[in-house]
C-alpha cells in the first residue's frame, strides 16, 4: 500500500515525473497537473462544470487565471519556496515588520493569483491557514481581538497534522486581544497594519488650485488674457509714460477690470467644478458600501463590508458578490460565477478546503480534476450557502487590484450630450457673429486711418478695443453654461434622491426615470410593507385542521363565509364533515406533542435564516418568509435556539429557494421519527409555493390532534386543500406549502431519483422531490405598504402605467393589486391578470397585444418579468423595473431604469441595477419619478433663460458696435463679462436645484425622440429676445433726443436696464409650458433666492463704485426707476407670451421652413441615430454615444479648451474605462461603423462663421417650425 504523499513529496513529484506519460505507472500518482486547478476550458465548451469529469489527463493543462485573469501554463515548482516566491515589483507585500501571523500578504496572494494548489498546499491547506490566521473555521476572529498577544510561525501554522483528520472544533486558534493600557484602541489592529483594509485608497482629487488651472486653459480667455495684458501695458505708459490731460489717469483700469473679471469667471468655474466633484464622491463612497455577513465570536454578524478583515469566516448565500479573496470552509451546493472576474463562463462548484487537501495528499487525480476551494472576490454566488475564510482584502484581493488598474471616470450622461451638440452650434453661430463684427469693425477702422490724428498708443488701444469686444461676444456666445447646468442639477439631484432613499448608482438613469411611461413593480417589500406573520394554515388533510389568528373567536369558517363574495375566489362547496377549526393560540394545545417536535424539525433545518440580536433582543435574521415561519414556531411550537434544533438532526444537504422550481428542501438524519422505532434513516423536508408541492405529493397526514401517520392523498382531499389555499389567496395572503419524505440512505439510489444515483452535492432537489407527503399549507399575512395606493395614483396622474410582477398565486395577486388601486374594476375582468406561464408561452404578436392593457403577472418567474420588459420596449415604452433576486438580473438590465431593493435585494441585483431603493418602498421610485422630471425641466429652464440671453447680447453688442462712431459697444467687454458670469452661473445654480413642484407629475412624459426645445420654449425665447430688443435699442437710438441724457449715463442706464431684465427673465423662466404660476414651489428653493441676492446686489454695487472699471457712472432714482420697471417688464410680457396660441407660431414656423433656402440648411449628421444620443440606460449601445459626441465637441474643444477640453479628455477615458470594465461593451465593428460614419460627416463641407452669422436669425425662426441641427430620428431608422 503506497503511504500517502506529503506536499513537498507532491510538489517534488510535479517537477521530477514532468516527462512521464499518463500510461506509466507512476502518471496517476506523479502527474505534473496534479496541482492545477481544473476546467479552464474555452468559452464554446462552457458548461456546469460540476458535472464534468474529465479522462484525459491533458485536459487541465492551464493554471485558471494569472493576476490578469487569464489561462496560462503552469509551473511546476520544486518547493514551497517556489510556490510562495515573490513576483517582481511584489517583494515589500512579502516582508511585513512585527508581523504576528505566519503569512504575509504577499504568501496569501499567490493562492489566487493564479489559482495555486501548490500555493495551497505550501500553506498547509485550510488547517494551516486557520492557524496561521489566528482564526477558527467555526467561530471565526474573536469580535474584541485588537492587537495579536502571541505570534505564530510559518512552520508552526503549516506543521504535518495528517495523522488526524481537522475537525471543525479541534482548530481554535482565535487569540484573546493582547491588553493594552491607556484608551481604547480600534479593533483588529494588528490585522489591519499586516493585512490592510477592505476599502481601496480613494482617488486622489483635484485640488481647487487644479480646477482653476483647468479652466484657465479656456483658450478663448487666454486670448482675451493676452488682449486685456496688452491693454493694460498701453494704459499704463499711456498713464505714466506720457503727458496727460486734466481728469483721472484711468488709462490702464480697463486691462485690470478684464483681468479681474476673468478671475472671478476662472474661480467661480473652478469652485463649481470642486462642489461636483465632492458632491460625486459622496455619492461613490454610500454606493460602495453594504452589509455582508461574518462569523465572530461564534455568532453570526451583520456588519459593513469596509470592515471585513483577513481571518473572518464570512457566510455565503445566493446573490451575495464576493467582497474578498479567500478559500471555502464547507458548506452546500455553493456554485459561483466567476465571470466578471476570470472572463471565464463556466459556472463554477466549490470544494472544502479540507476535501481538496485531502485528495491532493492521496493523489487522487480523476476526484481532483473536479475540486476547486478558491473563493475569488468580484464573483457572484448563484446557488448554495456556505463560509470561506477571508484571505485577501482591498487592494491586495483580485478584486481590488482590477479595480485599482482601471479607476475609470464617470461619462456623460446622455442630456449632457445632447446639451454639448447644441452648444457647439451656439458656439459656431457665436464666433461667426464675433468674427463678423471684428472684420466689420476692423474696416471701419482701417477706413478711418487716413484721417485720424491720434497718437500711435491711442489707435493701438483702439484697435484693442475692437479685438476685446469680438473676443468677448465670442466669450458670452459659447454656452459653457449648458453642461455645468446639467451637471449640478443632476449633483443636487442625486443628494435630494438619497435623502429620500433613493441611491443612484448610473446618473443617466435620473433623466430617463424622468420620461418613464411604464413601472414594473414587485410585490413583497416594494408594495407591501415585507413584515409577514403567519395568520392561517391548514395541517394535514384527512381531516384536515384549519387554524386563524383573532382575538374575537372569529374562526376561520366565518372569516372564508365573509370572503366568499371576493370576485376571483374559487367556488366552494359546503364545508366538509371533517374540517375542523381553532384559533392560532389554541393550536400549541391540540396538536400532538411527537408532532409539534416533527414541525420544528421541518421549520428549524429547512432554513438560511439565523439568530441575531437586536434592540429588543434576541431575533431572526433571513428573508421575511422564514423569519415569519421560525416565529410562528417558536410562538406555537417552542421553538428553540436554532443551533439546539438543528443539532437534534444532523443537517446532510440543503438546497436553497430556486425562484425557478419556487421551492426549497433540505435533507437530515434522522435520531427519532413519528411512529416506529425502526424506519427511515433521512428524510427531505420542503417547502415552496402550494401548487408546486401539492403536484408533487401523493400522501398526507392523517388525524395530526393525535399521532399522525401517512395516508394517500385522495382526490377530495387534494381539492380540499386548493379550496383552502384560494381562500388564503383570496384575503392576501402569501401561501407557503410544508411536504417530506423518507429515504433509506443519502445520497439516495437511482430508484429513489428521477435521474441516476450520485454523490450527494450531484443531486438535485427536482429530482427527488416527487412522491412527498403533505404536511399543510400557512398563509403569511404581508399588510400593503402605508402611502402606496396614493403613490399609484400620483402615477396614474402622470400618465405613467403600474404593472405587478409577483411571484405570489394569481388569487394574491388579484387581491394585493385590488388593495393598492393597480387593479380595479375596469381592468377585474379584461385579462389584466395572467400567470407568467401563460404569458410565457404566448406568440411574439400575442404578447405585444396583452402586454399593455397588463396589469398583474402572477406566479412569474425572473425570465417572465425580463420578457415582458422587453416586448414593453419593443412597444417604444420607458420602461421602470423593480428587483430584488439574482435572477432579477437580465430584467434589470434589459429595463431603461432598474430599480433593485436595499434592504432584501442581492448584490448581483445591485449591481445590475441603476437606482437602489434603500427603503424598499414604491413611493419612494415615484419620488425619483419626480426627480427625473425635475432634471429634464430645470436643464430647459437655464436652456430657455440662455437662449434668450445669447440673442440679445450678441445682438446689441453687434448693432450698437457697427453704429457707433467710435466703434465701441453700449456693453463693454468687463460688463459682458459680469453677464456671462450671471448667465452661465448664477443662473444655472438658481434653475438646476429647483425641486419638483407639485404640477409636475400632473403631465405626460415625453418621448425619446422629443427635441431639448418645445415649441413653447421658442415662443418664450423669441418674445422675450423682441422685448429686451426693442427696449434697448429704443434707448440706444431715441434715449439721446427722449431723455436728454450724457452719453455716459445713457450707456450706464442702458446697461442696467438690460441685466435687471435678465434678473426678471430669470424667475420668469421658472416655467417651460404655458401655465402663468411662475412662482409655484419657489419657497422650497432658498437658492434661488440667494442667487437673485447676489445677481441684484452685485449690479447695485457696480453701478455705485465700479467707476471706470466698469465704465459706468452713478445713477439717479429716477433712472433706477425706469431700470427696474423695464426690467419687471419681462413678467408681464411672459404672461401675454403664454397666452398666445402655439398653433400659429407652429403655422409660421411650417412655413419658413418649407421657404428656407437649402443652402442654409446644416448638414444632417451622418452615422448617429436617435438611440445614439439618448440610449436605453444600460444598454450596450450607450457607448457609442461617445464617439459621436467627441466629434461633436471638436471645435468647441479648438475654440474654448480648458474645461472643454477637459471633458473631452472625459469622453476618451470614459469609453476606455467603459471597455475595460464590461466584455465586451462594443464590437470592433461597430465601434468602426461609427467612426466611419464620424469621417464620412467631417467630410461635409464646413460652415462659414461669416454664413452663420448672417444665418443666425433665419435659423431661430426656422428651429420654431421643427428645422434642428440635432433632427431627431424615427426609431426604426
Amino acid at each position: 500500500m503506497l503511504q500517502s504523499p506529503t506536499p513537498t513529496e507532491l510538489m517534488t513529484f510535479c517537477q521530477d515525473q514532468s516527462d512521464a506519460t499518463p500510461n506509466e505507472p507512476s502518471s496517476s500518482l506523479r502527474d505534473p497537473k496534479l496541482l492545477e486547478v481544473p476546467h479552464a476550458r474555452s468559452r464554446s465548451t462552457s458548461l456546469n462544470l460540476s458535472t464534468t469529469v474529465s479522462t484525459d489527463a491533458g485536459s487541465s493543462e492551464r493554471h485558471l487565471l494569472g493576476s490578469g485573469h487569464r489561462n496560462v501554463p503552469p509551473s511546476s515548482p520544486k518547493s514551497s519556496d517556489a510556490a510562495l516566491r515573490p513576483d517582481p515589483g511584489d517583494e515589500h507585500l512579502f516582508n511585513i515588520d512585527e508581523n504576528p501571523f505566519a503569512f504575509s500578504p504577499g504568501q496569501l496572494g499567490k493562492l489566487i493569483s493564479p489559482k495555486s494548489l501548490a500555493a495551497f498546499v505550501s500553506l498547509g491547506g485550510l488547517a494551516g491557514l486557520v492557524r496561521g490566521l489566528k482564526s477558527d473555521r467555526q467561530n471565526g476572529i474573536g469580535a474584541d481581538e485588537r492587537h495579536i498577544a502571541e505570534s505564530i510561525t510559518f512552520d508552526q501554522a503549516t506543521a504535518d497534522t495528517s495523522s488526524q483528520d481537522p475537525s471543525p472544533h479541534d482548530q481554535r486558534t482565535s487569540p484573546s486581544p493582547a491588553q493594552h493600557k491607556g484608551k481604547e484602541q480600534a479593533p483588529f489592529v494588528d490585522r489591519k497594519r499586516v493585512f490592510g483594509e477592505n476599502q481601496l485608497p480613494e482617488r486622489k482629487s483635484k485640488s481647487f488650485l487644479q480646477l482653476a488651472w483647468i479652466a484657465l486653459q479656456d483658450r478663448v480667455l487666454i486670448l482675451l488674457s493676452v488682449a486685456a495684458i496688452v491693454s493694460l501695458a498701453l494704459g499704463l505708459y499711456q498713464t505714466f509714460g506720457q503727458s496727460h490731460h486734466e481728469g483721472a489717469k484711468v488709462e490702464w483700469v480697463e486691462g485690470v477690470a478684464i483681468i479681474v473679471a476673468i478671475a472671478i469667471v476662472v474661480f467661480v468655474g473652478a469652485l463649481n467644478d470642486w462642489q461636483k466633484e465632492r458632491q460625486f464622491r459622496k455619492l461613490n463612497r454610500k454606493k460602495e458600501d453594504r452589509l455582508v455577513k461574518v462569523v465572530r465570536s461564534g455568532s453570526p454578524v451583520t456588519l459593513s463590508v469596509h470592515d471585513v478583515v483577513v481571518g473572518d469566516v464570512m457566510m455565503l448565500e445566493p446573490g451575495d458578490v464576493i467582497p474578498a479573496d479567500g478559500v471555502f470552509i464547507d458548506g452546500h451546493n455553493v456554485s459561483c460565477d466567476e465571470s466578471s472576474a476570470t472572463g471565464e463562463s463556466d459556472l463554477v462548484k466549490k470544494r472544502p478546503g479540507d476535501d481538496v487537501f485531502r485528495e491532493l495528499r492521496q493523489g487522487q487525480i480523476p476526484r481532483l480534476k473536479k475540486m476547486d476551494p478558491f473563493i475569488i472576490s468580484g464573483a457572484r454566488v448563484l446557488d448554495g450557502v456556505g463560509t470561506f475564510l477571508v484571505t485577501a482584502v482591498g487592494q491586495n484581493s483580485s478584486h481590488g487590484k482590477t479595480m485599482m488598474s482601471l479607476r475609470e471616470d464617470p461619462g456623460l450622461t446622455p442630456l449632457q450630450s445632447k446639451l454639448n451638440v447644441l452648444a457647439g452650434y451656439i458656439a459656431k453661430l457665436g464666433s461667426g457673429a464675433g468674427c463678423l463684427l471684428f472684420f466689420v469693425l476692423l474696416i471701419e477702422f482701417l477706413a478711418r486711418l487716413p484721417g485720424n490724428d491720434e497718437s500711435p498708443e491711442e489707435k493701438g488701444q483702439n484697435f484693442l478695443q475692437i479685438l476685446i469686444t469680438s473676443i468677448t461676444i465670442i466669450v458670452v456666445a459659447v454656452p459653457e453654461g449648458l453642461p455645468l447646468a446639467v451637471t449640478l442639477s443632476l449633483a443636487f439631484a442625486t443628494r435630494r434622491m438619497t435623502r429620500e432613499n433613493n441611491l443612484v448608482r448610473h446618473l443617466q438613469s435620473c433623466e430617463t426615470m424622468g420620461n418613464a411611461t411604464v413601472i414594473c413593480s414587485d410585490k413583497t417589500g416594494t408594495l407591501t410593507e415585507n413584515v409577514m406573520t403567519v395568520v392561517s394554515g391548514a395541517l394535514g388533510s384527512e381531516p384536515t385542521l384549519l387554524f386563524d389568528t383573532g382575538g374575537d373567536g372569529t374562526t376561520v369558517e366565518t372569516v372564508c363565509a365573509k370572503d366568499e363574495h371576493v370576485s376571483g375566489a374559487a367556488p366552494t362547496d359546503a364545508e366538509p364533515e371533517h374540517l375542523s377549526s381553532i384559533q392560532l393560540n389554541q393550536i400549541s394545545s391540540k396538536l400532538d406533542t411527537e408532532f409539534q417536535g416533527f414541525l420544528r424539525a421541518a421549520i428549524a433545518s429547512n432554513t438560511t435564516a439565523f439568530e441575531g440580536k437586536d434592540g429588543s433582543g434576541q431575533t431572526f435574521v433571513g428573508t421575511k418568509t422564514e423569519t415569519a415561519l421560525l416565529a410562528w414556531a417558536r410562538r406555537c411550537f417552542g421553538l428553540g435556539p436554532l443551533s439546539v434544533e438543528r443539532a437534534n438532526d444532523s443537517l446532510q444537504q440543503l438546497f436553497p429557494f430556486n425562484s425557478q422550481h419556487k421551492c426549497m428542501g433540505a435533507v437530515v438524519q434522522l435520531t427519532q421519527h413519528i411512529k416506529s422505532t425502526s424506519g427511515p434513516r433521512y428524510r427531505l423536508f420542503v417547502k415552496g409555493a402550494p401548487e408546486v408541492v401539492l403536484a408533487q405529493c401523493t400522501g398526507t397526514l392523517d388525524d395530526v390532534t393525535a399521532l399522525p401517520a401517512r395516508v394517500p392523498l385522495s382526490d377530495s382531499g387534494r381539492d380540499d386543500i386548493k379550496r383552502i389555499i384560494s381562500r388564503f389567496a383570496s384575503r392576501s395572503l402569501r401561501t407557503l406549502a410544508l411536504a417530506y419524505r423518507d429515504f433509506d440512505r443519502w445520497p439516495p439510489e437511482a430508484s429513489d431519483t428521477a435521474g441516476t444515483g450520485a454523490e450527494s452535492s450531484d443531486v438535485a432537489l427536482t429530482d427527488i422531490s416527487r412522491d412527498m407527503t403533505w404536511i399543510g399549507v400557512v398563509g403569511i399575512q404581508d399588510p400593503v405598504r402605508q402611502g402606496v395606493p396614493a403613490a399609484i395614483e400620483e402615477c396614474r396622474a402622470a400618465s405613467v402605467s403600474v404593472k405587478m410582477v409577483t411571484g405570489d398565486n394569481i388569487e394574491t395577486a388579484r387581491a394585493i393589486g385590488r388593495e393598492c388601486g393597480i387593479l380595479d374594476a375596469q381592468h377585474e375582468n379584461s385579462g389584466a391578470v395572467m400567470e407568467g406561464q401563460q404569458f410565457r408561452q404566448l406568440s411574439d404578436e400575442d404578447r405585444a397585444s396583452v402586454a399593455k392593457d397588463l396589469c398583474v403577472l402572477a406566479r412569474s418567474s425572473p425570465e417572465d418579468k425580463r420578457i415582458l420588459v422587453k416586448v414593453l420596449k419593443d412597444l417604444e415604452e420607458i420602461v421602470a423595473v423593480t428587483g430584488d433576486g439574482t435572477n432579477d438580473a437580465p430584467a434589470l438590465k434589459v429595463a431603461d431604469v432598474g430599480f433593485s431593493m436595499g434592504i432584501t435585494g442581492t448584490e448581483v441585483a445591485k449591481e445590475a441595477s441603476d437606482i437602489i431603493l434603500m427603503d424598499d418602498n414604491f413611493a419612494s421610485i415615484v419620488k425619483a419619478l419626480g426627480w427625473g422630471r425635475a432634471i429634464n425641466d430645470s436643464v430647459k429652464k437655464f436652456l430657455q433663460f440662455q437662449l434668450t440671453v445669447n440673442i440679445t447680447a450678441v445682438v446689441i453688442t453687434f448693432v450698437t458696435a457697427v453704429s457707433d462712431s467710435e466703434e465701441t459697444s453700449v456693453l463693454n467687454a468687463v460688463q459682458l463679462l459680469w453677464v456671462n458670469l450671471i448667465m452661465d452661473t448664477f443662473a444655472a445654480l438658481a434653475l438646476a436645484t429647483d425641486p419638483p413642484s407639485e404640477s409636475t407629475l400632473h403631465r405626460r412624459p415625453e418621448p425619446r425622440a422629443a427635441s431639448l426645445i418645445t415649441l413653447t420654449m421658442w415662443k418664450m425665447i423669441l418674445g422675450q429676445s423682441i422685448y429686451q430688443l426693442v427696449v434697448c435699442f429704443v434707448l440706444w437710438f431715441s434715449g439721446p433726443s427722449t431723455l436728454g441724457y450724457p452719453e455716459k449715463q445713457l450707456r450706464t442706464l442702458i446697461f442696467n436696464v438690460f441685466v435687471f431684465m435678465q434678473i426678471f427673465k430669470l424667475v420668469n423662466s421658472r416655467r417651460i409650458d404655458n401655465q402663468l404660476n411662475i412662482f409655484e414651489g419657489l419657497h422650497r428653493n432658498w437658492l434661488f433666492f440667494f442667487m437673485m441676492a447676489i445677481m441684484v446686489g452685485g449690479q447695485m454695487i457696480i453701478i455705485f463704485v465700479g467707476g471706470e472699471a466698469f465704465v459706468v457712472v452713478r445713477l439717479t432714482g429716477t433712472q433706477w426707476a425706469i431700470s427696474i420697471c423695464l426690467g419687471f417688464g419681462s413678467i408681464p410680457i411672459g404672461i401675454l407670451i403664454r397666452l398666445f396660441p402655439d398653433s400659429i407660431l407652429r403655422r409660421c414656423g411650417e412655413t419658413v421652413k418649407k421657404h428656407w433656402p437649402r443652402w442654409l440648411r446644416f448638414p444632417a449628421k451622418k452615422g448617429r441615430d436617435e438611440e445614439s444620443i439618448s440610449p436605453p440606460v444600460g444598454s450596450d449601445r450607450y457607448n457609442a454615444v461617445f464617439f459621436g459626441i467627441r466629434d461633436d465637441l471638436d471645435f468647441l474643444r479648438r475654440v474654448r479648451g480648458g474645461r472643454i477640453r477637459a471633458l473631452s479628455e472625459a469622453l476618451s477615458r470614459s469609453d476606455e474605462a467603459e471597455r475595460a470594465s464590461h466584455q465586451p461593451i462594443l464590437r470592433a465593428s461597430s465601434r468602426t461603423r461609427n467612426r466611419s460614419s464620424s469621417a464620412r460627416s467631417s467630410n461635409l463641407p464646413p460652415i462659414s462663421p461669416m454664413l452663420s452669422a448672417v444665418g443666425m436669425p433665419g435659423i431661430v425662426f426656422a428651429s420654431v417650425g421643427g428645422l434642428s441641427p440635432v433632427e431627431p430620428h424615427s426609431p426604426d431608422r
